[in-house]
């Protein structure tokens, strides 16, 4: 078994404890991320041997992620020194200032670790949960000082892709969310704050896409290879830039609502105009051509603004070209 090391302390000097509950595969990565990041952070699972298996397993995934140059050079040193494999989900918790579960997506599964690391971990730790879909409300039912829970939501790969989802529910208190955004943040991620509701907002809206994506293809108006490509080359090609609201400010709100009176005359009800955008239309706000809209970007920066587009897309295309296609045919 790996014993723990002396802890690391941030550059601010403060000492993170963390403990991983589910050490698989999405448990194991923001183990990784969190480790690299500089806290000492244990791995549980079902059993010692299985947490002992995604140990050693991280540290050959780190070793293949340097030679391909995705880790720095030195993280497997690093993740020896952070990152332990404890016998048991109570030598985990039992000193984690913060403690992440990271369990199937089934209630029941969820509700009993909760409620086993509820017991065992200090009054004061921070619980979050990984969950991408169950209501945190209900997550917290078995947690003893439910202020300290909320969803902590990372993204498959977690090493690699750089937004977290953080979802308090009703009774969370703001200083949790604070200090959880601080440790996501000081791991080199960002941070989303969203309430509580079906689907949170990723899922939301990336199954809203998903299932007009489906629909597309089971009416026959388009291949799933022509939809993809479509996604990729035209409106996602802008997506790691720009968020939806920035890119409806630069294309004009008042284009915007023409289109969805246009999208109306054959489907009213799934394309009816948000009021949110009639509102900002009406007011004469139509986005960056007008210096106000969802963003409010100033008029005398709309310049800026567009040469950053350009060159993003520009530097984004290269990317891709340097890449070569994905291997999925």
């Amino acid at each position: 078994m790996t014993e723990p090391a002396t802890n690391t302390t941030t550059p601010g000097g403060t000492a993170r404890r963390i403990a991983i509950v589910g050490s698989g595969y999405m448990g194991g990565g923001i183990a990784q991320v969190l480790a690299l990041g500089g806290a000492r952070v244990a791995l549980s699972d079902v059993s010692a041997e299985v947490a002992q298996d995604n140990y050693d397993r991280l540290l050959r995934e780190s070793d293949q992620f340097v030679a391909d140059g995705l880790f720095p050079a030195g993280a497997t040193e690093t993740l020896k020194q952070n990152l332990w494999a404890a016998k048991d989900i109570e030598e985990a918790v039992a000193d984690a200032d913060f403690i992440e579960e990271a369990v199937p997506e089934v209630i029941a599964i969820k509700h009993q670790t909760l409620a086993r690391i509820s017991g065992a971990a200090r009054p004061d730790a921070i619980i979050g949960s990984n969950t991408s879909t169950i209501s945190i409300a209900e997550l917290s039912v078995p947690v003893a000082q439910p202020e300290r829970f909320l969803g902590v939501h990372f993204s498959n790969p977690s090493p690699f892709i750089p937004g977290v989802e953080i979802i308090p529910h009703a009774g969370t208190s703001a200083a949790t969310v604070a200090a959880v955004r601080e440790l996501v943040h000081a791991a080199g991620k960002q941070t989303a704050v969203v309430k509580d509701v079906t689907g949170f907002v990723l899922n939301r809206l990336q199954y809203a896409l998903f299932h007009e994506a489906a629909q597309l293809v089971e009416q026959g108006i388009a291949t799933a290879d022509d939809v993809d490509t479509l996604v990729r080359t035209t409106f996602g090609f802008r997506l790691p830039f720009f968020g939806p609201f920035a890119i409806a400010d630069m294309a004009g709100l008042d284009v915007y609502s023409f289109c969805y009176q246009s999208l109306q005359q054959d489907f009213p009800d799934r394309f009816a105009t948000p009021k949110i955008l009639s509102d900002l239309v009406d007011a004469g706000k139509l986005g960056t051509k007008t210096g106000a809209g969802f963003l409010n970007v100033p008029a005398e920066r709309i310049p800026e603004l567009i040469a950053y587009r350009n060159r993003a897309y520009v530097a984004m295309q290269k990317l891709l070209e340097d890449l070569g296609p994905a291997p999925l045919a």
